[in-house]
């Protein structure tokens, strides 16, 4: 079982690291409650390797350090993997959004100098969420270029509960980061950006129902400048990925948010809380799903080739052998 043409546009990557670099971070990790059992390892042979066991054609890379020069060198060798390997990997270029106007200057010195084929960004970045007006500036310009941005949950977040952080704290720090986004007005002012967030949302699409019951209250602050059908068709302008999310019951919600052509392919890649097991039990849940049908998850796996044009091109006459 193949999946053709199939784009995941979720998967991380890492600049070469040494043994040591590798070791400190697993130490880390695992203080953080992520017991992985080994430190992690990314390279591009590995990845084009489990792209061809899961059978997936291409991969949008991203990647979002927390300095400025560590964010740019990130995109840097980004852009050098694509470079090698176009026909197997994008790239979603990082942007530093503590500050908009390095966030402006990285999107200029970005496009010049490597073309991404969009954006990627942590809800919160040194402190300062998405949902902060002092980044208006960079909205307005995405909007002006009707940029495909992809929103990842922080993961630098400490977990709660003694559970590490991938497994719960993403999903409602998704939520949270787009809802006050909401209530900021970015997605009234900026239609034109076409947001991607991770893990089907996370926990947005179950309380999206919750928001247009409630979010117009006069005890909500701004809950007076939105009516309920416009709260819902935000919301349904979003698109939702995949990542560890192509089960039923994430299909299920995600579908009561957004229409079925604003979900795509995410498979999570290129991180310890992924593997090719989970990555391929993913593709198996969506090909396998009682809420789509298989004709609809296929399409699901190709949705990226319509958001990003650039990378239909790339893959065009190509055709992939998996084993």
């Amino acid at each position: 079982m193949t999946t053709r043409a199939w784009v995941d546009v979720h998967a991380h990557f890492t600049p070469p690291t040494t043994e040591e670099q590798r070791h400190t971070a697993w130490t880390a990790m695992q203080e953080l409650c992520f017991l992985a059992p080994q430190p992690h390892h990314w390279t591009v042979e590995g990845a084009l390797r489990s792209m061809d066991r899961t059978g997936v054609a291409m991969q949008l890379l991203s990647a979002v350090p927390q300095t400025h020069d560590a964010l740019r060198a990130s995109n840097d060798y980004g852009a050098e993997v694509v470079t090698e390997h176009p026909d197997r990997f994008g790239l979603l270029a990082a942007l530093p959004t503590d500050d908009p106007h390095v966030a402006l200057a990285e999107i200029a010195r970005a496009d010049k100098a490597m073309q991404p084929d969009g954006w990627a960004m942590s809800t919160t970045y040194n402190g300062v969420n998405l949902s902060d007006r002092v980044l208006e500036p960079v909205w307005d310009e995405l909007n002006r270029r009707s940029a495909v941005v992809f929103v990842h949950p922080d993961t630098t977040t400490r977990p709660e509960l003694g559970l590490p952080t991938p497994l719960v704290e993403v999903a409602f720090d998704t939520a949270r980061t787009v809802v006050a986004m909401l209530y900021q007005g970015v997605f009234r002012r900026c239609p034109d950006i076409r947001f991607v967030l991770a893990h089907c949302g996370g926990a947005l699409p179950g309380l999206s129902g919750r928001l247009a019951l409630l979010g117009t209250e006069a005890w909500v602050p701004a809950g007076d400048q939105f009516t309920a059908e416009e709260i819902a068709g935000q919301l349904s302008r979003l698109y939702l990925d995949t990542a560890a999310s192509g089960t039923d019951a994430n299909l299920a919600a995600a579908l009561t948010m957004v229409p079925l052509d604003h979900i795509v392919y995410g498979g999570d890649a290129g991180v310890p809380c992924s593997g090719d097991r989970t990555l391929n039990a993913n593709i198996t849940a969506l090909r396998g799903s009682s809420v789509v049908t298989p004709a609809q998850a296929e399409l699901i796996g190709r949705r990226a080739l319509e958001l990003f044009p650039a990378i239909a091109h790339r893959l065009a006459g190509r055709t992939p052998v998996f084993g």
